[in-house]
């Protein structure tokens, strides 16, 4: 040891850390404009879109994407990842470039999506290919959603309610929100109402919701900027389920009314899981499980004393009373596991830690249960003498 005659700090980081919540409104899309801006938005490459406005006059006028773009920025000022792909002799070559594939290394299609973090610096959450979706792209997207702990917003594609029901049960994953119809919209370029993409809306309004309200709350029963209408007659009624939104939200489809204004209807995925049957759910346990892991990131190679795991559980608790003040979660609790943690796992240096947490589901039904009653009239004589 160095002789020193004097004082020497010694400084110790120890104790919990603070977990910062992952951003969740990030969009992702894939999209085709063979006119558009080459430098904004190469092809296959992911393109950071943060200025919409500036991003939709270099997005020529040809394929999907300036239409993306405007039905998004209707709803918000977003952060958007695009990948512009080259449409297809056919429908079938088209579903081809927008899934995509990967090449001696080199990502196309969706699949660029999968490295967009490491190219841009955000990862998206909220995903779509607004007008491309058939249904071997949205089977694609799901998987892609999956793994980027993402929600995919398809549409369904059927000509009536009950091809519609048929269409939704191609899938089974909580990362998936089936939409139907679409939008009509005012086109100024034609002076025609045309057909808009009520996935393209989607994407905007979650990242809307996501910024001014949260992630626990759902797409469903918030008003749509920029629509005149809904391309097919859905027939609804709040008090009556036996009606089109009411086949269509029960067979977990999510379809659009009017209703002060125009809105989604319906908060669930196609979850074959019962416990992730809300969008909400799916977009808590993606939320935690990222945030809970980043924060935590920092105590790994740490020394494992008894104080580190005390550290740990600490900050995820913390977190979870930070998000429960807030009213993202119903509550959550983390705890050192006892039979996980045996001595050969310590030594081999593994600790486990579990948790477990409540997400906040939505009011999908609320029951009034009305009376009628004489009662009232029992003091007439006293209220006319009054």
């Amino acid at each position: 040891m160095t002789y020193h005659h004097g004082v020497e700090v010694i400084e110790i980081t120890e104790g919990e850390r603070p977990i910062q919540v992952v951003s969740t409104a990030v969009i992702g899309i894939v999209a085709t404009g063979a006119d558009a801006d080459a430098t904004l938005f190469p092809l296959n490459k992911a393109a950071l879109i943060t200025d919409l406005p500036a991003a939709i006059g270099k997005a020529g006028t040809t394929g999907t994407l300036a239409k993306a773009l405007q039905a998004i920025y209707d709803q918000t000022q977003a952060v958007v990842v695009v990948v512009r792909v080259t449409a297809g002799a056919d429908a079938a070559a088209t579903s081809t470039a927008v899934i995509g594939g990967n090449v001696a290394g080199v990502a196309t299609g969706m699949q660029v999506l999968l490295s967009a973090e490491a190219q841009v610096g955000v990862r998206p959450r909220i995903l779509g290919c607004p007008g491309l979706d058939t249904q071997a792209v949205a089977t694609a997207l799901a998987t892609v959603a999956q793994k980027l702990r993402a929600m995919a917003y398809v549409y369904a594609n059927g000509a009536d309610v009950a091809a519609v029901l048929a269409y939704r049960e191609n899938f089974s994953q909580r990362e998936v929100m089936v939409l139907w119809p679409d939008f009509t919209a005012f086109d100024t370029a034609t002076s025609t109402t045309v057909a808009a993409s009520s996935v393209a809306r989607a994407l905007g309004l979650r990242a809307r919701i996501d910024a001014e309200q949260g992630w626990h709350k759902t797409l469903s029963n918030v008003a749509v900027n920029g629509v005149t209408g809904v391309s097919k007659d859905i027939s609804w009624d709040l008090q009556d389920p036996a009606t089109d939104a009411g086949l269509l939200n029960a067979g977990q489809v999510t379809t659009l009314v009017r209703q002060n204004g125009f809105r989604f209807w319906g908060s669930r995925t196609c979850s074959d899981e019962p416990l992730f049957a809300f969008e909400s759910a799916t977009r808590t346990a993606q939320v935690l499980a990222d945030t809970i892991a980043n924060g935590v990131a920092a105590f790994l190679d740490k020394p494992l004393h008894p104080s580190l795991a005390k550290d740990i559980i600490a900050s995820i608790n913390a977190t979870f009373r930070s998000l429960k003040a807030g009213g993202y979660i119903v509550d959550g609790r983390a705890w050192l596991n006892d039979s996980a943690n045996t001595t050969a796992a310590l030594c081999d240096g593994q600790l486990h830690i579990d948790y477990d947490f409540t997400p906040v589901p939505p009011l999908e039904q609320l029951k009034l249960r009305q009376r009628i009653t004489t009662s009232y009239l029992a003091n007439f004589a006293a209220q006319v003498a009054g």
